[in-house]
């Protein structure tokens, strides 16, 4: 069974960091795209950030490009999302998510596997 499983969220205040992780089972994610979503209340979800496994590109949102950082480690086979100076406009539900296609995952459009998600709350 394919699992992506969040955890490292929870409530801090404007300023702080967090590091969400994301623990990935159940097939080889090898030649995968992994990102992380958000979805804020009575928003639509939005991308955040996404890394190629094979080439090792990564891509970010304007809105947290210089603050948060996607990293992986393939022996874990374990995403990371480093937020940092974070502000209550960071406050979301965070996905994973993992596609065979970039351009696919980015855009959301049909991603093969998706995370339960994890709260992510920022206090002013």
């Amino acid at each position: 069974q394919v699992q992506l499983v969040e955890s490292g969220g929870g409530l801090v205040q404007a300023g702080d960091s967090l590091r969400l992780s994301c623990a990935a089972s159940g097939r080889t994610f090898s030649n995968y795209a992994m990102g992380w979503f958000r979805q804020a209340p009575g928003k639509e979800r939005e991308f955040v950030a996404a890394l190629s496994r094979s080439s090792g590109g990564t891509y970010y949102a304007d809105s947290v490009k210089g603050r948060f950082t996607i990293s992986i480690d393939n022996a874990k086979n374990t995403v990371f999302l480093e937020m940092n100076s974070l502000k209550p406009e960071d406050t979301a539900v965070y996905y994973c998510a993992a596609d065979r296609n970039m351009p696919r995952l980015r855009l959301q459009v049909g991603i093969d596997y998706w995370g339960q998600g994890t709260q992510v709350t920022v206090s002013s």
